[in-house]
Parts: C-alpha cells; structure tokens; sequence
C-alpha cells in the first residue's frame, strides 16, 4: 500500500516538528531534487538521543557530543540499538528500543457485525491486568486520551443493573494520543488468550476511523521485534515509512 503524496506531506512535517527541524525540512524539493543528506537536529538538554528515518530521509536527533559521534557511521548503523547505547555509554545511556512507523490514510475494511466498544476505565484497567507487563508499558493504553475496548458482542445487551457475571468482558484495546495537533499515534494490546481472533484488528478499524473522522492521521510505532504487531499494522492498512532507533540519556 502507498500513502497519498498530501498524506506523506502532512506526516514529514509533523515529524519535522517532533525532531526539532524547521517545516520543511524532510520535505522534498520539487522535481524530488532536494540531497538526500542526513539532518541533524542538536539539543544539548534531550533527555534522549533518537535515530529516525522517514520516507527516505535520516535524522539524528540529540545533543552535540553524539551528533560528532555519528557523522562519520552509516544509516544502517545508527539503526541499530546497540550503536546508539555505545554511542552513549559515558552519558548514562539506558534502552528505549528499535521500532517501525507506519502511516495510514484509508479507512480499514472489516466485515463483521459493529464493534462494541467502551472507553471506561474500569475496562482498561481490567484489561491491562491480563496482559504481560511489558505489552502494558509498551501500548501504554491507560494513558492515551482517546482508549477504546472492544467488548463481547452481547455486552450491548448488558445492562447497569447486571450482575457481576454478566459484566462485559474486554477483548482488546486501542487507542491514540495527538501529537503535533496533526498524528494519531495508536497503540494496540491483546491478552495472550485473545490473540488470532481478529480482535486487534476490528478495534483497530474503529479507532482509525475516530481519528480520521477527527481529520488525523493515524500512526503506528512498533518494536522491530514484534511481528504480530506489524501484521496487524498492514492488515489494517498501515504502510511502512520509516524507523526510530532510541536511548534514553542521563541518570
């Protein structure tokens, strides 16, 4: 799948922003003419020293002792987790990890009955104890402003006088933050005993749709380690874009 050319644009400045850079500076010239050179955002205050490539283009992004250091080390290089953690190893560089972006611009195809979803908390909180820990950290989706959980579909038939073995059962959740006014940045999580029953991807389509109805587009950033996830992402039609490779500085 290709992103439409005004989608793309949105989402280099959008990143444009996020690095530190001036609007355009991932945008192409016209004609495509614009070098392909790496660009180097300095901030001697980050917290954290990140390696984005997008659409093409390479960014280093942190303060100035590492952007010396990474002049003279290739794309490929600075990719990987391990070069960024030696890079810093004298300024207390600590794991944050590699992950993929993906960008979506067209509205997923389910077929199914409609979603029943929920935005309570008690539902997120519920679900999040079901989940591995580091899925509930890396999803983060008791944080999000916008969480949805897809419940069982007879959970419409639930009412607020139920009992408690009538409660609607939380089958996935997702969700997005807002990021520049511009991103929908999504997160997903399944617990292990929901897996490979499409849930991730239903739940998916209906917060792709909020944040596009919201005139976002949405993003989705996963651990290169996690191939489900990705599946889902392209399943979704989410298309790959780019990387970021990022460590965490100081004490």
């Amino acid at each position: 799948m290709e992103l439409d050319p005004g989608t793309v644009a949105i989402v280099q400045l959008a990143w444009s922003r996020l690095l530190g850079l001036d609007d355009d500076a991932l945008a192409d010239a016209p004609g495509g003419s614009r070098e392909r050179e790496r660009l180097h955002s300095v901030d001697d205050d980050a917290s954290v020293l990140t390696f984005v490539t997008l659409f093409g283009r390479e960014v280093l992004r942190g303060p100035q002792w590492a952007i010396d250091a990474g002049r003279t080390l290739s794309g490929l290089d600075l990719r990987s987790h391990s070069t960024l953690l030696t890079l810093s190893r004298d300024h207390g560089g600590r794991a944050i990890g590699e992950a993929q972006l993906y960008f979506c611009d067209d509205l997923p195809r389910f077929d199914g009955p409609p979603a029943v979803v929920s935005s309570d908390p008690a539902l997120v909180r519920d679900l999040e104890r079901r989940c591995p820990p580091d899925d509930v950290s890396e999803a983060g989706l008791g944080e999000l402003d916008h969480p949805f959980v897809l419940l069982e579909d007879d959970a419409a038939d639930a009412g607020p006088g139920d009992s408690p073995a009538r409660a609607p059962r939380p089958l996935a959740g997702a969700g997005y933050d807002i990021w520049e006014g511009i991103l929908a940045h999504t997160a997903v999580i399944t617990p292990p005993d929901e897996r490979r029953k499409g849930y991730a991807q239903r739940l998916t389509a209906v917060v792709v749709e909020e944040a596009m109805a919201a005139g976002l587009v949405p993003q989705w950033r996963v651990r290169t380690d996690n191939t489900a996830s990705q599946r889902t992402a392209r399943r979704a039609g989410f298309a790959f874009a780019g990387t970021q490779t990022s460590v965490a500085l100081g004490s």
